[in-house]
């Protein structure tokens, strides 16, 4: 019986977490109009979680390139297709690793930063100060802070995938050389705007969505402790990179018809 009743109080409580979950994600986006007028509020949360995670993207996506083009052309060159080096780096970049790469690194850099901002703001209790001013928490903390991520994660995606690119450029045409005007004329013949370039632009949305939700879900309900914080950025980490590549299975499955 005791086994019976902590199983149905586990259960109760995983409900309830995902019913409060729920009911905050939809708050979050009825205030998106209301947010991006009073645009100052996002416009200092995308500072800070894009400029500040531009380097290790930027820096990140230039390595994946270089490894992209020295992998992709030892494997090109066993069918003599080298030529068709560009094609395989954009696509790869633009398609997949743009984005999940992307929303990996956003996750423990920009993801860990807000998880552990909001938790420190409900342990020194100035939330609950803002209730006691008659201050929305959600309106004035939470909602600028999520549509700043939704906006930041795409332009992260795009600059790494030029990067990438880049990078793919100079491992595969100035250090192996292939072939210039092939490398560019295979990438700008195979790569369409709509179906690769915009389903991965749909990619990063969903995952922007879904790892700022994730971060300020659990720095919103954080116990307000140090240790309690220490596990609420761990959470962060963990449930937002599984939701991610779970979510890339999906997403890819739904766009591409595997």
């Amino acid at each position: 019986m005791n086994f019976l009743a902590n199983l149905g109080f586990s259960v109760r409580s995983y409900l309830a977490g995902l019913g409060y979950g729920a009911r905050l994600f939809v708050r979050l986006l009825m205030l998106g109009r209301t947010t991006l007028r009073r645009f100052a509020l996002v416009r200092d949360q995308i500072h800070f979680l894009g400029n500040y995670s531009l380097a290790i993207i930027a820096v990140s996506g230039l390595f994946v390139g270089f490894v992209l083009s020295l992998q992709g052309y030892y494997t090109l060159q066993r069918y003599g297709s080298s030529e068709a080096l560009g094609l395989l780096v954009a696509l790869s970049l633009v398609r997949e690793l743009g984005p999940v790469v992307s929303a990996l690194l956003f996750a423990g850099r920009a993801g860990t930063s807000l998880t552990a901002e909001i938790g420190l703001m409900k342990a020194g209790e100035q939330l609950s100060a803002m209730d006691m001013m008659a201050v929305d928490p959600i309106r004035r903390i939470l909602a600028p802070r999520f549509w700043a991520g939704v906006i930041t994660m795409p332009l992260l995606a795009a600059v790494f995938s030029a990067v990438g690119v880049l990078g793919g450029w100079m491992v595969g045409v100035l250090l192996i050389g292939v072939d210039e005007g092939s490398f560019w004329s295979q990438m700008q013949g195979g790569v369409d705007v709509w179906s690769d370039v915009g389903n991965g632009v749909i990619k990063s949305v969903v995952f922007g969505i879904t790892v700022t939700f994730v971060a300020l879900l659990q720095g919103y309900e954080a116990q307000p402790t140090p240790e309690g914080v220490s596990r609420a950025t761990t959470r962060t980490v963990v449930v937002a990179s599984l939701a991610v590549l779970a979510l890339d299975f999906v997403l890819t499955a739904m766009m591409f018809s595997i």
